[in-house]
């Protein structure tokens, strides 16, 4: 099949015009038969790599699956499309299971997913009919080395020996090199092609913030969000059910998931969670792996994960639509030492607590987060991303040496036996039990820091040990020692510079702000699916995507031809929903076409109208943001854009001459003359944005 050929599959069943980075070349690898093994991450269209070539080719492709939910929301995905597919697990009626072995018998299926544990009940059919590949998801878990290790996995050895000529792909979001090499050993596969894929996902945010007042943190964060649903994963089940009681008691529907629920339980809450209908789950890492959903909008992690590869498939569940989206974690020291108990003892004890002091070293990290994130996976960026908390607001610096110094000689004086809670009590006088039963009240360090908060003293400790002047030995119950470093510190006058530690940090500000509320377009759009995907029985998500869903508020269509060029627009679905979407459009598009006849500027956006309805009626700005439930600074944007759009609007007295003449000035100083923030930065964060866009706009306006 030719490139063209292939590219009129991906439209007609899928709704995309072209590949995503990496998807052509592992699918002209399969095509072509070869043995595949594909590490790319949540979101980069690794599903589409097996579906495509499976549709391209005669026969019938299998795909394993360690979730029966993934399964069900593939498969239903792939029905919405068009593709004839199917699921077979325990877990089916008797006489669905048949009806699904008939299909199979009767090569009448593209695609077939099966459980590992239900595989060897398909070996006799699927030695009958024509079968085009094997592809093995979630491939990580075949490998003991590989973050969650499932034994029933270890079957899949033979699938080669059984299919010779049947090429295998597998494939995982996340695998380091021992992991990759233990994956095509144990699949039979030593030749296989390795595509790793860029682990890049800049739709979305990374922020890490202290672990300290987190539910309030976590209210903050979820308040500014009414339209948006996401994910919280916490370490314990008790942990789970005390947060989502407390969400629930604010008025927010969250429900708890861990492995202790009953299994029709655990279904009923993923199910709910998929369908839209409970649009938070706090969770323990139980959860998430059968996640397809595109429009998770948030991740938050309330503990510190014990692994950067647990972490990064967790925060991939967000965003997987493309928008943006956040990944927020909260930190402790409190987080680390309880997972390098749960490490100690392990039959893997030593990698374990190297892979928790990388993921301890990304929490505390003072630099780009995305590009230490990344260089973890050998993908080595050489520019900061502009998107993680450390590139928005970048850490000042104190003079640290004389805290280090009291800190380094009071775990001198506590003989490197204590924990870093214990020389923190010390150092601020704490007269504990623990203190006082061990004398450490009559060392000369005892009070040195009285002055210092707990949690502050704490946290340039931790600052400390990230800078290697200390270092925590987790099977010795935490204690702290004293590296060369310290030496040089204590008795060689080496400086030491400490980050400031912010109260309240404006970089948590920017991804807790209320988000811009969504028109009225998107509004009946949502409604629309919502109601749709209720009728088929399957989540919202599979109707459309929510970039479809915004990119049909962008363009407006106003005829078939037009709507099924939209990203994610394939002929069953253009078919099937195009004329229901499209009459929801319809009010949205004669100004549209008005427009492109004329060439006179849009006015259809009611909310721009009824902030016109109001400022036309003498009300001034403050009062509309009132009226109307906006932020102060989105009135003035829906000014502003009524005066590109065409309205008279009277500015006078809202910018002075000098002001205007000095944003001119500016223009030519500036880092980027097509960046509000560039502006904002250069007059040191002094005039506001308002204003900032109000004078560009009557500078090219004049």
């Amino acid at each position: 099949m030719n490139n063209t050929e292939l590219l009129g599959l991906l439209k007609k069943h899928f709704g995309f015009s072209g590949f995503l980075v990496g998807q052509q070349e592992i699918i002209s690898d399969l095509l072509a038969g070869k043995d595949t093994l594909a590490i790319m991450p949540t979101g980069a269209g690794k599903s589409l790599c097996y579906q495509l070539p499976a549709l391209a080719l005669k026969g019938t492709a299998i795909v394993i699956s360690p979730l029966i939910a993934l399964m069900k929301d593939q498969v239903d995905a792939l029905r919405a499309n068009g593709i004839p597919a199917a699921y077979y697990n325990s877990t089916q009626p008797p006489a669905h299971q048949q009806e699904t072995l008939a299909r199979l018998k009767d090569n009448a299926l593209d695609l077939i997913y099966v459980a590992p544990e239900s595989l060897s009940q398909l070996l006799p059919i699927l030695n009958s009919i024509p079968l085009n590949l094997v592809a093995v998801d979630e491939a990580h878990c075949i490998s003991s080395w590989g973050h969650d290790f499932r034994p029933a996995y270890t079957q899949l050895s033979h699938l080669k020996e059984t299919f010779p000529g049947v090429p295998i792909i597998a494939l995982t979001a996340t695998a380091d090199k021992p992991t990759q090499e233990d994956i095509k050993i144990q699949l039979n596969i030593p030749r296989a092609a390795v595509h790793l894929s860029s682990f890049d996902r800049k739709n979305i945010y990374l922020e890490v913030r202290p672990g300290i007042n987190r539910i309030n943190q976590i209210l903050n964060f979820i308040k500014g969000r009414p339209h948006e649903g996401g994910i919280i994963y916490c370490l314990s089940r008790k942990g789970t059910e005390k947060l989502a009681d407390k969400l629930n008691s604010k008025g927010y529907n969250a429900a708890a998931y861990h492995a202790g629920l009953l299994p029709e339980d655990r279904a009923k809450i993923q199910e709910d969670f998929i369908n839209d209908r409970t649009p938070i789950v706090v969770a323990t890492i139980a959860f998430g792996m059968g996640i397809d959903k595109s429009n998770v909008r948030w991740v938050i992690h309330y503990n510190m994960p014990k692994n950067i590869e647990g972490y990064y498939q967790e925060i991939g569940r967000s965003g997987r639509d493309g928008l943006p989206s956040t990944a927020l974690m909260f930190y402790s020291y409190a987080d680390v030492v309880q997972l390098a108990q749960f490490a100690q003892g392990s039959t893997k004890e030593e990698y374990q607590l190297a892979k928790l002091e990388r993921m301890k070293q990304f929490a505390e990290a003072l630099n780009c987060r995305r590009r230490m994130l990344l260089g973890y996976f050998g993908e080595h960026v050489y520019k900061d991303c502009g998107n993680c908390d450390n590139c928005n607001v970048p850490p000042e610096y104190l003079d640290g040496t004389i805290i280090a110094q009291k800190v380094c000689s009071a775990v001198a004086r506590l003989n490197e036996k204590e924990s870093v809670n214990t020389v923190v009590d010390v150092l601020r006088g704490s007269k504990n039990a623990h203190v006082l039963n061990k004398g450490h009240e009559k060392i000369k360090t005892f009070g040195a820091a009285s002055d210092m908060p707990w949690l502050d003293l704490q946290q340039y400790i931790i600052q400390l040990i990230n800078q290697g002047i200390l270092e925590v030995h987790f099977h010795q119950n935490g204690r702290l020692t004293l590296t060369p470093l310290a030496r040089q510190v204590l008795y060689e006058g080496r400086k030491v510079r400490l980050a400031i530690l912010v109260k309240e940090n404006p970089k948590n500000k920017k991804n807790s702000m209320e988000t811009e509320p969504e028109s009225e377009l998107l509004q009946h759009l949502k409604n629309l699916r919502y109601a749709i995907a209720k009728e088929d029985s399957i989540p919202a998500y599979i109707v459309f995507s929510d970039a479809t869903l915004k990119a049909m508020e962008k363009e407006v269509p106003h005829d078939m031809d037009e709507f099924s060029r939209l990203k994610g627009v394939g002929e069953a679905k253009l078919e099937k929903y195009g004329a229901r979407f499209l009459a929801i459009l319809k009010d949205f598009d004669q100004p549209r076409r008005t427009q492109k006849k004329t060439n006179k500027p849009k006015k259809q956006v009611s909310t721009l109208l009824k902030t016109l309805e109001l400022y036309d009626d003498g009300h001034g700005i403050e009062e509309i943001a009132q009226k109307r439930g906006l932020a102060i600074n989105t009135i003035w944007g829906h000014i502003i854009q009524l005066s590109e759009n065409g309205e008279h609007i009277d500015f006078e007295g809202l910018i002075d001459g000098d002001e205007l003449e000095k944003i001119a000035n500016a223009r030519d100083n500036v880092e980027d003359s097509t960046k509000l923030k560039s502006y904002y930065e250069y007059f040191n964060e002094e005039m506001p944005y308002w204003k900032l866009r109000l004078g560009l706009h009557l500078l090219m306006n004049p």
